[in-house]
């Protein structure tokens, strides 16, 4: 099952993506859905016990979604807890050793914009502007110090995170948060696929202007979804409608040489298996 925030009437409404289009060149439709009355967010519906029943269930009004209808997944998370170093190949091309435990770091809900929105780069942090493909974990029960065997029950499902970086800012202190949360730089989405509708081991890959920039499959994390839930839920509580994103595959720009950076106009892609994908165009202010 897929579930997805839009935007209608000036402001938004929760739906279920019962089909998706081939193409969206003739009538600019995506996708087809079913809207889920009472719930103006994918995150107000995480909160419901029932949730699964409840978005199954549902018979609200049919709506044809075109990509400009698609807000972030989950618009306001509570949480945005990120993970650096998730992937052996970036760990890597960074030059480190493989981490025993994960590195976290947050990102909070001002940084997100819809999966097909364009991403505005301030003209004092665009000169080191970097792509990151991740996969992002959403969180639908309430997890306290579970354990890992635990973990999946407190699990929705999946979406594709594109996580522009500014490294300039990242690297100016040894705290990486300031480079990763700018204010609306995150395309989130396009929809949240539930865990029984998802496997590992397809492909994430990252595109710069269409040209692939970075490819690894979903399954050669370090630490796994289950794993990430487990160590977080012990240093506090994980909610519905929380996000972990679990960290980019190798190939960033940063670590070529010489460094390759976004310029305005570039689009990046993200587009993981079983997903979907987020394309956003950057636009520097």
């Amino acid at each position: 099952m897929r579930l997805a925030t839009i935007r209608t009437n000036g402001t938004t409404a929760t739906v279920r993506i019962d089909s998706i289009e081939d193409t969206a060149e003739d009538s600019g439709t995506v996708a087809h859905g079913t809207t889920i009355p009472g719930y103006d967010t994918v995150g107000d519906l995480l909160c419901e016990e029932t949730w699964e029943a409840i978005a199954s269930d549902a018979a609200g009004d049919p709506v044809a979604i075109t990509e400009a209808d698609f807000a972030p997944v989950v618009p306001a998370p509570r949480k945005i807890v990120c993970v650096g170093l998730n992937y052996a190949n970036h760990i890597r091309e960074m030059g480190r050793d493989l981490p025993a435990n994960p590195t976290l770091f947050v990102k909070y809900p001002d940084a997100l914009v819809g999966p097909y929105d364009d991403v505005n780069a301030p003209p004092y942090a665009n000169s080191e502007l970097d792509w990151e493909g991740e996969l992002a974990v959403v969180i639908g029960k309430q997890a306290r110090r579970v354990s890992a065997a635990d973990a999946e029950n407190h699990i929705a499902g999946y979406a594709v995170m594109n996580d522009y970086t500014m490294r300039d800012y990242q690297y100016r202190t040894l705290q990486w948060h300031q480079g990763k949360s700018f204010e609306k730089t995150t395309g989130f989405g396009p929809w949240l696929t539930t865990k029984d509708s998802f496997a590992f081991g397809g492909e994430l890959a990252t595109y710069l202007n269409g040209e692939k920039v970075q490819s690894t499959p979903t399954d050669d994390l370090v630490f796994s979804p289950s794993d990430l839930v487990e160590y977080i839920s012990h240093i506090y509580p994980l909610d519905p409608g929380d996000v972990i994103v679990t960290g980019t595959p190798g190939g960033v720009g940063h670590a070529r040489d010489p460094h390759v950076y976004i310029g305005d106009g570039d689009t990046v892609e993200v587009v993981v298996e079983g997903l979907g994908s987020v394309r956003n165009t950057t636009v520097f202010e």
